[in-house]
Order: C-alpha cells, then sequence, then structure tokens
C-alpha cells in the first residue's frame, strides 16, 4: 500500500469498494494525490478551541473544493480517532434508508481503508432507516463521489484508520433525525469523528451564491438545524448534503458539542475563475467546547428605537391596507440595514388586552420588514381561531412584533427558563409553538407551559416526555407599542 493505511486481514474473500472518481475528482496517481492532500492541508491555517466531534466539508472535484475541504481536515491532522463516520448524499442512487456500507474496505490510489464492520452491524442493528447494504455506494458501474472524496484527505490526515462509510438515500428530517440518534447511542463513549460530506449552493451567480451561502451557513453555526431542514426542504436555501449535515448535528449534540464553527467558505468562483455559475463550499467544525457565550441566542440582531417603532408602523400599515383597502403593503427597509437580515418574526394582535390573531414563521426565509408585513397580514385576516379582523376594529388593535432567535434543541426540559425561552414542541408533521411571553402572562411554570405547547400541536398534553417528541427552545425580541422607544 503506498499509504501505509492499515488493512485488516479477513480469511473470507473481501469485497472492496474500488475508487471510481480517482482520475476525475482528484489524481489517480497516489504520489501526485499524496501531494495534492498534503499541499492543501499546508496552506489551511485553522484554529478551533474545543474537540472536534465533528466536521462538515464539501466534495466536488479538489480543484474546486479541495482547498475549502482541508480546513476541516487540518484541524483533525494527527488526532487519533476509534473511527470515522462519513455520511454522505446519494448522488446515483435513490431510496428511503441510510445504507451502511456491508463491504470489508474502501479504496483510494492511497490504499485501502478498512470498514469497521463490528460497529457497522451495531449501528445497522439500530433498526429504522439504517440497514447493511451497498445501496448508494455502488450503483451500475457508477459509485458515490461524495463520499470517495472525503477518504484521501482522512488518510493522509489521519493515517490508520477504520471508516464507517453511511450513503443516506433520502434526506427528510425524520430520517436525519433517526440515524443522527442512532449514531450517538452507537458511538458511546469512544472516540468517533463524523464527517458530513455537503457542497452548498449549485448553479448561481456569485454574489446570489454568497447571500443564500452564509444564511446557509449562519443556520449551521447557530446550530439551528431545524430551520436548516425546513429551508432546504423549500428551496430556500440549497446544499445537496443537508441531510447528512442535519444527521451529523443531531449525533455531535448528543455527543456533547455544543459550538459550530465555521473554518472556510468559498465557493468555485474564489477557486475556479468563472463567477457567472457557481457551487458553494463551506468548512465547519462542530466543537465539544465548555459552556458560555450567547445565552439568549439572539447572535447579531440589535434594534434601536427608530427601527423598533418602524417595524411596529409597518405591522399595523399592512393590516389596515388589507383590511379596509384590500390592498398588500410591502413596507421598505428604509435604509436600515438590520431590516434586511432574514429572520424568524411573530406578529401578534389583542383588542382590549385579548389576543385577537397571532401569526409568524419558524424559520428565516424573508428580510425582516417583508417578514413582518406577512405576519400581520396573516394574524388580522388568516387566524382560524378568530374571524378576520374588520375595518370597524382596527382603531381598537394593539400591536406585537416578536423577532425569534434560531431554534435549539432542547436535551433536558429543565434547560428551559421561563420568561426567556419560547418552545416548539415537535413530533413528525405535528408542531406547537408558543412564545416566551406567554407563560408569564398566563402565570404557567414550566410543564404547564409545556403541556400547552403540546397540545397547540395536537398532541396529548404529556407527549412532550415521549423519547419521539422533540422540544426546541428559542428566545425573541418582543417589540410592542408599550416599549418601542426602549
Amino acid at each position: 500500500m503506498s499509504s501505509g493505511v492499515a488493512v485488516t486481514s479477513c480469511a473470507q474473500p473481501r469485497r472492496v469498494r474500488e475508487a471510481v472518481v480517482a482520475g476525475s475528482f482528484y489524481p489517480a496517481s497516489a504520489k501526485e494525490l499524496a501531494s495534492m492532500v498534503d499541499g492543501f492541508l499546508a496552506k489551511a491555517q485553522v484554529e478551533a478551541a474545543g474537540e472536534v466531534v465533528g466536521l462538515v466539508a464539501p466534495h466536488a472535484g479538489y480543484v474546486y473544493s479541495g482547498a475549502v475541504a482541508a480546513h476541516g481536515y487540518a484541524l483533525v491532522r494527527g488526532k487519533k480517532y476509534d473511527r470515522v463516520v462519513v455520511l454522505s448524499p446519494s448522488h446515483v442512487d435513490s431510496f428511503r434508508f441510510a445504507a451502511v456500507f456491508d463491504g470489508a474496505a474502501y479504496a483510494t490510489p492511497l490504499g485501502q481503508v478498512p470498514v469497521d464492520a463490528e460497529f457497522a452491524a451495531r449501528l445497522a442493528g439500530a433498526g429504522g432507516p439504517l440497514k447493511l447494504s451497498s445501496r448508494g455506494h455502488v450503483a451500475s458501474g457508477r459509485g458515490e463521489h461524495a463520499l470517495e472524496v472525503q477518504l484521501p484527505f482522512l488518510q493522509r490526515a489521519l493515517g490508520e484508520f477504520r471508516l464507517v462509510p453511511v450513503v443516506m438515500g433520502s434526506q427528510d428530517y425524520e430520517l436525519c433525525r433517526d440515524v443522527g440518534m442512532a449514531l450517538a447511542k452507537a458511538c458511546g463513549k469512544q472516540a468517533t469523528l463524523i464527517v458530513a460530506s455537503s457542497d452548498l449552493s449549485h448553479f448561481h451567480s456569485y454574489d446570489a451564491a454568497r447571500k443564500m451561502d452564509l444564511q446557509t451557513l449562519k443556520a449551521i453555526e447557530a446550530w439551528d438545524y431545524l430551520s436548516l431542514s425546513k429551508n432546504l426542504e423549500h428551496r430556500v436555501w440549497e446544499a445537496c448534503g443537508g441531510g447528512p449535515i442535519i444527521a451529523a448535528m443531531v449525533a455531535a449534540e448528543r455527543l456533547g458539542a455544543n459550538r459550530a464553527k465555521l473554518l472556510k467558505y468559498a465557493n468555485s468562483g474564489d477557486t475556479a475563475g468563472d463567477r457567472s455559475s457557481v457551487v458553494g463550499y463551506g468548512a465547519v467544525a462542530f466543537l465539544r467546547v465548555a459552556k458560555g457565550g450567547d445565552e439568549n441566542g439572539m447572535g447579531d440582531l440589535s434594534l434601536g428605537p427608530e427601527e423598533r417603532r418602524a417595524l411596529l408602523a409597518m405591522a399595523r400599515q399592512a393590516v389596515e391596507w388589507a383590511v379596509r383597502d384590500r390592498k398588500r403593503y410591502e413596507g421598505t427597509a428604509g435604509g436600515m440595514e438590520a431590516l434586511l437580515a432574514p429572520r424568524a418574526v411573530f406578529v401578534t394582535l389583542k383588542k382590549h388586552g385579548k389576543l385577537r390573531g397571532c401569526i409568524g414563521g419558524i424559520t428565516p426565509v424573508e428580510p425582516l420588514y417583508e417578514a413582518v408585513c406577512d405576519a400581520a397580514r396573516a394574524a388580522a385576516l388568516k387566524d382560524g381561531r378568530f374571524p378576520p379582523v374588520t375595518a370597524k376594529e382596527l382603531p381598537e388593535l394593539e400591536y406585537e412584533v416578536s423577532v425569534l432567535s434560531p431554534m435549539r434543541r432542547v436535551l433536558d426540559p429543565g434547560e428551559i427558563k421561563i420568561g426567556r425561552d419560547g418552545v416548539l414542541i415537535k413530533r413528525g408533521r405535528a408542531e406547537g409553538l408558543l412564545l416566551p411571553q406567554v407563560p408569564i402572562e398566563q402565570g404557567w411554570d414550566r410543564e404547564t407551559f409545556l403541556s400547552y405547547a403540546c397540545r397547540k400541536a395536537g398532541l396529548e398534553d404529556r407527549a412532550w416526555r415521549d423519547e419521539r417528541t422533540e422540544i426546541f427552545r428559542f428566545t425573541a425580541l418582543v417589540i410592542s407599542e408599550q416599549h418601542a422607544s426602549s
């Protein structure tokens, strides 16, 4: 073997998944390949405090994405792991499960990488969407490049290691969650590196791609994989390996990771020169670090009195135009940059202190000012709990805008703090959300708060105690007419 990577012996004939994109995605010559990868690694200057639990790495041809991928692998160079699990999307086959490779090894020009067969069997034995299979790994003489291209980087960065190759034939949220949970359980306390293979946006102009990709990466850094999943599903954002990223985040958080750090972003316009139609690439590390930092999770959101008053005025205008004039008020950022950032928003309408409508969205899709106008119209006309607002009621309405932080999965309900956190209860497609101010207004304790959120999702009150139910928490910047100037 040219790389010295260990190969386990086996009395039975070994089934090896041969390299299929050597000579196209990366050099077929072992010497040339090693030199190229080592060159990328040498140039990648990275620092990240904390223990690396997982990585996101791109999977395009090395001339396009190799320099970006190297930033993740440089962070683990020389480290020792019991195994590496590579989660890949499927570009060559379609199936509704995650295929854990059932062969003995993967090959590259640098040598064979042995599969950790015992761990693979244990992972597949968890049931659910995980199965021992060669689907996606080899299909009709082709093979999945997104997994294969990660291996030479791992071979040069780690030397000897055991591999668990997983190709995800579907990327719906429930499958991603189940894969992540099963992976974390199988890992236990053993040192396992999880690699999610994914490129970002595809074939947009340079500026459009950069704008979309940075929003995607911002959600990953905020550990908001729920918004990531929803925006990928609705094609607001793009990442061909979005499913592997989500599964890796679910697994990593259960293994103690609590920070995601963007190490490098570039697109093919940066690396290959043509900016008319580009593909985006990002390298991200999932880290286990000491807790601290932004407790409320509002990140870079800061709104002054002028911006708060503008949002309330736009909410009122949107409702009055829709109700009285049957027209759509579009709003404007008015030169205020903070109102251009995509944010999840709810607008609450009250009449004489009582709820008259409340609607919004949990994912950042539109610029803040547009999201406020849309939510205000919907709260007035489309909240099924109330009849549409009439023109006669307009002078009596009170407005409240809640700008949401990213969603963060709660592993321990005791983490939820009344007065700080809102909650989203999710089981399958059933979802129920309550804003942070609700339990204060109602005088609820934590358990009552969670029970009412379950009820809003159409679930039984105690559903939050069920392991099938997910709890997400968030904070909100609440802007009311009484406090718009503060």
